[in-house]
Formats: C-alpha cells, sequence, structure tokens
C-alpha cells in the first residue's frame, strides 16, 4: 500500500523580526528603554498550535498584543494569511479582526463587570454588524452550549460565575465570529489545576471541530508539551530556540531549555531527571546583556557567548537554536 504523503500546510500567521520597545520614566525621572521584543521571527501555519514560552517578564505577552496590533510595534513585519497587518487602516483591520482573537490570562478581569452575559458574547456581533436580534440571540445560546454551559447563564453577570466558567465565556467571545487564529495568553494559569484539563481538552476540541489555529503563550511546561505541536522558546525579547514538540521535549539544544523541562515535575518515581541549574535571576530588559543575552546565568557559557550574539541557526530538520556551544 502507498504511503499517503500529506499537503504542505500553507502559512496563515508570518512574523518577521519584530521588535517592541518602550520608553519610561524611572523612580529618580529618568528616561529609560524596555527591550520587550528584540527581533522575533516565526511562522504559524493552518490548522497549527505554537507554543510560546519562557520565563515572565521574557516578552511573550508583549509579542501576543504586538501581532494583533493592541499595542504598535517599534519596527519588523506581520503577514496574516499574506496581507501586511502594519500597511492596513483601522478600517480593513477591524474587518480582519473577526479572524484574529485573543483569549485573556485573567478571565475576571478581561469581561466587563456591569454587563450580563448575553450581552457581553452578543458585542462582537453588535461591531460586526449583525443586526438580527433573534439571530444574534440565537447564536449566543449555540456559543454557551459549546463551550459546555447552560443558557441560563445569559442573564448573569461576571461576578456570579466561577473562574472556570468565566474563563469558558472568555472563550465563547473569541470563538463567535469563526476565527482562524486565537492567541491564548496563558489561558488557565488564573485557574484551579482540576478546571485547567477541562480548559486544555475544550480548546482541543474546538481546534479540531472549528479548525483554529493557537498561538499558546504559557509558561507551564507540561500544558505546552500536550497542547502545542511546535515550541518557540523565549528569553529576554528574543526566540532561542524553535522546534516540533516532540523534538524540543525529546531533544533541548539550548541550555535555557534544558533548564526549563528538568523544572517539570515528575509523577515517576524512579524517574532520574538530570537537573539543570541555572543561577541568578532574569536580567532587566532595560539593561541588555552584551553578547548571548542568556551568558549572565549560563552554567557552560564560554568567551564568546559574553562578546557576540548567537544567531537561530538550523541544527536538525525544522529544529533551529541560538547557541553557539550546540550549532
Amino acid at each position: 500500500m502507498a504511503t499517503q504523503i500529506k499537503p504542505p500546510q500553507s502559512v496563515l500567521l508570518e512574523v518577521r523580526n519584530l521588535k517592541k520597545h518602550f520608553r519610561v520614566s524611572t523612580f529618580n525621572q529618568a528616561v529609560q528603554t524596555v527591550h520587550a521584543l528584540n527581533g522575533i521571527s516565526f511562522l504559524l501555519r493552518e490548522g497549527e498550535t505554537l507554543g510560546l514560552v519562557g520565563e515572565s517578564g521574557c516578552g511573550k505577552s508583549t509579542a501576543a498584543r504586538t501581532i494583533l496590533r493592541l499595542v504598535e510595534p517599534t519596527s519588523g513585519e506581520i503577514f496574516y494569511r499574506n496581507q501586511d497587518l502594519l500597511a492596513l487602516g483601522q478600517n480593513k483591520l477591524r474587518s480582519l479582526r473577526k479572524e484574529m482573537q485573543i483569549i485573556f490570562q485573567d478571565p475576571f478581569a478581561s469581561l466587563n463587570p456591569r454587563k450580563k452575559i448575553g450581552k457581553i458574547l452578543g458585542e462582537p456581533f453588535d461591531i460586526h454588524g449583525f443586526t438580527n436580534p433573534e439571530e444574534k440571540k440565537e447564536r449566543v445560546s449555540w456559543l454557551l452550549d459549546r463551550v459546555g454551559l447552560s443558557s441560563d447563564q445569559i442573564e448573569k453577570y461576571p461576578h456570579e460565575l466561577s473562574g472556570g466558567q468565566l474563563q469558558r465565556i472568555g472563550i465563547a467571545r473569541a470563538i463567535a465570529l469563526n476565527p482562524s487564529l486565537i492567541i491564548a495568553d496563558e489561558p488557565v494559569s488564573a485557574l484551579d489545576v482540576s478546571i485547567r484539563a477541562q480548559i486544555i481538552n475544550l480548546l482541543l476540541d474546538l481546534k479540531k471541530s472549528m479548525r483554529i489555529s493557537y498561538l499558546l503563550i504559557s509558561h507551564d511546561m507540561a500544558i505546552v508539551r500536550h497542547f502545542c505541536d511546535r515550541v518557540a522558546v523565549m528569553y529576554l525579547g528574543k526566540i532561542i530556540e524553535i522546534a516540533d514538540s516532540a523534538s524540543l521535549f525529546n531533544n533541548p539544544r539550548h541550555p535555557y531549555t534544558e533548564a526549563l523541562l528538568a523544572a517539570i515535575p515528575s509523577i515517576d518515581p524512579e524517574s532520574k531527571k538530570q537537573r539543570v541549574k541555572i543561577k541568578g535571576d532574569l536580567p532587566s530588559a532595560m539593561d541588555m546583556p552584551k553578547g548571548c543575552a542568556f551568558h549572565t546565568r549560563c552554567p557552560i557559557r564560554e568567551k564568546k557567548c559574553e562578546q557576540s550574539v548567537p544567531q537561530l541557526k538550523e541544527v536538525h530538520l525544522g529544529h533551529h537554536v541560538a547557541c553557539f556551544l550546540r550549532e
């Protein structure tokens, strides 16, 4: 029997050398620059889930908001289905946002406490010109059912629901207009452990049934391993390793990635996972280290690492790493 070759997936989102720098005033009134993003590049294909991982403060959430133009980039390029998002005016961008949605980290903060759930879920239809009230009501009921909630929730306010229920509302709002891309920014980190699996499984189900592509932002490597097709590792505003999920988890090449994976708790008492320790805290994005940004904490650094910046290079098919010692 002949082996079936799957056709290549088309590119949905392409980010090229994206940078975002913020000017901030410090306590002594001096103005400094926060280098939140320092030239990240990646592709997201149709039907794919890409995980963007790293410590808090590495630029993951800034990347999400910049890609959607909720904040404007300092420089770089963003293409959605070959359309240059940075060249679009506000009207065209608003129309295109039907296809690009975001799920926020904190469901309590992302929903208007003064509005009932029915009104919150109806807003996307109001914004994009759905004028038939009966059709909108039916669509809202369908959304609630799709995320596992009853239509009784329509008349409730956010404070009357649990955290897990609120995140389901956030997901329902995100899928209201049948998007092709959803950026999920730490979608379960604010929830109880018992609820997290339910939300992740819901997102996976929606991926299959609605053919959604995800950019999942997370610091939870166990969830990323379960959820993502490919993974990009960020450190101080740069992507330092990117590979398919199996390759990255089974054969990490960057010492920072090794440290992240070593920190994943194991339920196997016989597991003898070697601990890779990194010293110190994440350097300030206002005072970037020279050379490789990770060299100040790297257990295997050499002199070259302190002087030059390594570039992402392919070390195996589809597996790229920015490290002089692992090329």
